[in-house]
């Protein structure tokens, strides 16, 4: 993705963020505060210096201060009448000397009268409040001082406050909407990405732009404002030295822009990394009985160290240009206050007001204005240290803004149309026309398949692994849609008809049945919220599961069995899910070796609850259990995509090999 699209992502997540405009406005407004009192409390060095430097009282010091400025102001309207009486304004328009003396004069004067009115309104207001005393006037100031630092800190407390809601309500609905998203993808997208992926944008990258939006709404908010304050301050004083200690700016906005381009490609490589970590500890923690019946705990060691090695030199990667932002920009702003120290020495200890020739200050710095300069500039060069953290969060967060957005802005492939036909409960024929998918572009997974169900049948689907039986039935509840070709419902075409009302007739029993941390109850009734209390108990009845859930689970129905399922046996959890298909009493059920992983018992206790419930109903079974044979219909055998025998059991034995061949093998297991 490109540098353009990156920025437009994160845009796109701050307009997002900003519906929730009255923590960021709040937010903004604490920055304000905490700038004001920033550059305020800075300013109260020239006072504190003035008291150190001088024997009067500051009162005495002002008031000389005001007079030299109301004698300098009446010398230099004097000087203008003067010159404007023996020149002539007639020369202006024709003598450039003249002229250029004359704008000199009276921007001098401008300068002047500008002082002495921002002087008089300050002595007004301020130097009554002060005492006579100089070391009682010290304690006065530091009053100020402390009460302006703790409203600081209060501004500061409550914006940090502020701009973590802002991040976190904008990320908390980033989140939902990533969820929903997923929960409506097709199938297919989870076949070519894993879960990983997703988990993996949905927790680390999500952190990422959270922390880069309360970045955006605390630290790029408040820091800027510092240090436009410690700016004007400085500029108030002389912002022509000022300009002359910037110099250095330049370069450092090359050299941040340069280290944030790299910080950005770091960051996205790292969080493909992440979604690799994830995906090791979540085939390994799945799988953790396999790895240690197979005791293949050292290579999955191996292969969690392989990728963590991979994250590890991404990280150290960022953490080295991390490492550069900090010493690149102390020693640029060290050079910044350097060069103001230089200039400004110069211009103190010569009693100066030109550098080199060229004009710094309109009058002679003293030493306590210089110092505060300095202290302006330090005050400046803090929040640039610190928004060079910013600047990394900021890239990391666009970084990670591109991969939400990713899936985000990923259509749905299956959808409901725009103008839905109604579909009533199934009663004829489910109808494969012409049916061929493939996963991906030009790999077939299934190839140009008929066939035609009447209702109320049960045909059972075998074949060799990989030949498509799961993919096919699939395609029944538009978990994906056939490349080509169509599948009807009774002579409806399942593409024109709602999802709800199409899924709400299919009923789904897998081959790990997909349980969730909740009570019993609750995942019986998963997809039948309405159902009442008796219609649970009496599907898990009809399913054989209501003698075990009230007499070996400790609360019944209420009791907890864990992330899927973990607290039951597998028969268990297996009756359970049948439960839950029975309550739901579908049109269809499909069975995907419902019964490929249970004891004798519980098959013997399913297969009676099988052969009562699907009468009446069209079941599809996948199976290769030659027990679960015994309750088909009709028999489709598959191989590498195509249907390649249909028929009875006995007909099947007769007149097909490849299916002799699998109930040889099945009947020798």
């Amino acid at each position: 993705m490109g540098r353009e699209a990156q920025v437009k992502s994160y845009f796109r997540a701050l307009r997002i963020a900003l519906r929730y405009r009255w923590s960021f406005l709040g937010a903004i407004l604490c920055a304000i505060g905490v700038g004001f009192f920033w550059g305020a409390n800075i300013g109260a060095v020239y006072p504190l210096v003035q008291i150190a430097f001088s024997e009067e009282p500051l009162v005495r010091q002002w008031e000389k201060r005001l007079q030299q400025l109301q004698e300098k102001v009446a010398h230099l309207r004097v000087a203008m009448a003067a010159w404007e009486q023996e020149a002539g304004l007639e020369l202006l328009g024709t003598d450039p000397e003249a002229k250029s003396k004359y704008l000199s004069l009276r921007r001098e004067l401008l300068i002047g009268e500008r002082y002495l009115r921002w002087s008089q309104i300050g002595f007004r207001w301020i130097v009554p409040l002060l005492p006579e005393d100089r070391f009682a006037v010290l304690v006065f100031l530091c009053i100020l001082l402390i009460l302006g630092t703790v409203l600081k800190s209060l501004l500061l407390i409550l914006q940090a406050v502020l701009a973590a809601r802002f991040a976190q309500l904008a990320t908390f609905e980033l989140r939902q909407r990533l969820f929903s998203h997923v929960l409506r993808l097709d199938l297919a997208a989870f076949h070519r990405e894993g879960a990983n992926q997703i988990m993996s944008r949905a927790t680390h990258d999500l952190g990422a732009i959270s922390a880069g939006l309360e970045c955006l709404c605390g630290k790029l908010a408040r820091e800027p404002l510092k240090m436009v304050a410690c700016l004007v301050g400085a500029a108030l004083i002389s912002w022509r030295l000022l300009l002359l200690t910037l110099l250095v700016t330049p370069v450092a906005g090359y050299t941040i822009r340069w280290l944030g381009k790299t910080l950005k490609r770091a960051h996205t490589r790292a969080m493909a990394n992440m979604a690799e970590l994830y995906a090791a500890l979540e085939a390994a923690l799945r799988g953790i009985a396999v790895v240690k019946a197979f005791t293949m705990e050292k290579q999955e060691e191996k292969r969690f160290h392989t990728t963590s090695k991979h994250y590890f030199r991404n990280a150290m990667r960022i953490a080295r240009y991390d490492a550069l932002l900090h010493p690149v920009i102390e020693i640029l702003g060290i050079t910044t206050i350097i060069l103001g120290i230089l200039a400004g020495g110069w211009l103190v200890l010569r009693g100066d007001t030109h550098l080199l020739g060229i004009k710094i200050t309109d009058r002679p710095l003293e030493l306590p204005a210089l110092v505060l300069f300095f202290a302006f500039l330090a005050g400046a060069a803090d929040p640039v240290r610190k928004l060079s953290d910013v600047y990394g969060q900021l890239q990391r967060a666009a970084a990670a803004a591109d991969r939400v957005f990713e899936i985000l802005d990923r259509p749905a492939q299956i959808s409901d149309p725009s103008a839905p036909l109604v579909l009533p409960r199934h009663r004829r024929h489910l109808t494969f026309e012409n049916v061929s998918f493939c996963y991906e572009p030009g790999q077939p997974v299934l190839r140009d398949i008929s066939l035609e169900i009447p209702f109320g049948q049960r045909w059972a689907i075998v074949g060799p692994s990989g030949c498509g039986k799961t993919t096919l039935v699939s395609l029944i509840p538009r978990f994906m849609d056939p490349t080509r070709g169509r599948v009807l419902l009774d002579g409806i075409d399942i593409r024109l008809v709602r999802l709800r009302e199409l899924r709400q007739q299919i009923g789904l029993v897998t081959q790990e049945p997909i349980l969730f941390d909740d009570t019993v109850f609750n995942n019986i009734r998963y997809g039948s919220l309405h159902a009442t209390r008796a219609q649970v108990e009496d599907a898990a009845r009809r399913a054989y599961a209501h003698e075990f859930i009230v007499h070996d689970l400790p609360q019944g129905y209420e009791t907890r069995i864990g992330p899927f399922g973990c607290r039951l046996s597998g028969g268990q959890r297996q009756r359970i899910a049948l439960a839950r298909a029975i309550l739901r009493d579908p049109a269809i059920l499909i069975l995907d070796e419902a019964t490929s992983q249970l004891d004798l018992e519980s098959e013997r206790l399913i297969h009676q609850a099988l052969q009562e419930f699907t009468a009446g109903r069209t079941t599809l079974i996948i199976t290769h259990r030659l027990s679960t044979l015994a309750l088909a219909d009709q028999i489709v055998l598959m191989e590498d995509g195509t249907v390649v025998a249909m028929g009875s059991h006995a007909e099947l034995l007769r007149a097909s090999p490849a299916y002799r061949r699998l109930w040889e093998i099945a009947a020798a297991a």
